[in-house]
């Protein structure tokens, strides 16, 4: 019987190309401009949720306000993570980076200017999940002058990631030997370097001094425990360490805040001054998966329009079907069976085209118009051509 129906609803809809053609084309156009936005989106939604812990990271934040004058920061003084690692037991460990200008690293003959570079805390690689090629991650950084780096920047700096024990040479004739290599930090990432210097070597690094707001920190607590509740102490904390100075702070009308923000809201939720990377913003989330839902709706409504219009033109053979004693549900059934062969049909032109725009994204990916920060997402002309 099914079988019966599909061939049927096939030759109905071969007879009528022209209708049939329109109605699956209009339908896979709205569609897959849905798929793209519903990607975009995933892809927005899933930054550093590949971190196996990202549920217990956490950022220490910074509020400030001076002279009149209020600002947010992504910054905190050198001392806070060794003090939070020692006097709460809900912290299980913390690490710092902090980002400087870009290095001028030795290649050959000659020096490369690098922004993707960081120094990092040793504790770095039990906060984040940065899997390990070559080295001991509890190890790596540990020592003085050391540094990580990527894959792909061990094969662009040494044609090879086996680069364990070479150095790498700064302009100002630091050498750092290589104890790790890890693997290319994921894309869905808030920061994404390829270099990672110990800061063992640096003397900020061991500095006591609480109003230097310099180090970006990172907390991994403990299972079950309440960040909440840190939260509410870190004001108090730093209030304790700086004395009089947050005394006479407070005096003047003025005030330092800790506060913290968790990993996965960093990138859509999180827009203050030393971001390690440019972050997002979850409105575009909303009004690109507003967007998504429209175009979906009005592809259905014209899908079910064009149908409506062609069903008084089926009603000389439905009464022939009704002659011939078939019932009702075999009625609905055969309609039913084209109205699914149409929208399988473009479903699969639908997907196709969206494999072939993201191709035409990755070719051409100077020659479009990028949506906010994702170069690769631009809708150039000649890819939005593809869809049609």
């Amino acid at each position: 019987m099914i079988k019966n129906f599909i061939k049927t609803a096939l030759r109905s809809l071969l007879k009528n190309k022209g209708f049939t053609a329109i109605n699956i084309l209009g339908l896979a156009l709205g569609l897959a401009t849905c798929l793209l936005i519903v990607f975009y989106v995933i892809d927005e939604l899933s930054y550093d949720r590949y971190n196996t812990k990202a549920d217990r990271i956490y950022r220490v934040n910074m509020d400030m306000k001076y002279g009149g004058n209020m600002a947010s920061y992504a910054i905190t003084p050198p001392p806070l993570a060794a003090t939070l690692s020692g006097n709460f037991p809900e912290v299980e460990k913390t690490a710092r980076l902090i980002h400087d200008q870009g290095v001028r690293i030795k290649k050959g003959n000659e020096y490369i200017q690098e922004e993707k570079v960081v120094y990092a805390d040793s504790e770095l690689f039990g906060v984040f999940t940065l899997p390990m090629v070559f080295g001991d991650p509890k190890t790596a950084l540990t020592e003085p002058y050391t540094a990580v780096i990527t894959e792909s920047t061990a094969k662009r700096y040494f044609n090879t990631t086996d680069a364990l024990g070479k150095t790498l040479t700064l302009s100002n004739n630091d050498n750092y030997k290589i104890t790790g290599v890890i693997h290319d930090i994921p894309s869905q990432s808030h920061f994404k370097f390829d270099f990672f210097l110990s800061l063992a070597a640096r003397a900020d690094a061991k500095s006591n001094e609480w109003s230097n707001f310099s180090y970006t920190t990172y907390i991994l607590f403990k299972p079950g425990a309440n960040p909440k509740q840190l939260e509410g102490k870190l004001t108090g904390m730093l209030k304790n360490n700086m004395g009089s100075n947050y005394s006479r702070l407070e005096k003047s009308g003025n005030y330092f805040h800790l506060n913290l923000t968790p990993l996965t809201d960093i990138h859509l939720l999180s827009n203050r001054q030393y971001e390690l990377g440019a972050n997002s913003s979850v409105t575009y989330v909303y009004i690109f998966s507003a967007i998504a839902l429209f175009v979906l709706l009005i592809a259905c409504i014209n899908f079910m329009n064009m149908s409506t219009a062609r069903s008084a033109n089926r009603a000389k053979e439905v009464g022939v079907r009704k002659v011939l004693g078939s019932s009702r549900k075999y009625l609905i059934a055969q309609f039913m069976s084209e109205s699914i062969l149409v929208t399988v049909a473009a479903a699969v032109v639908a997907v196709w085209r969206r494999g072939r725009f993201c191709h035409c994204l990755t070719r051409y990916p100077g020659k479009s118009y990028p949506l906010p920060h994702k170069p690769y997402y631009g809708y150039s002309l000649r890819c939005w051509l593809l869809l049609l």
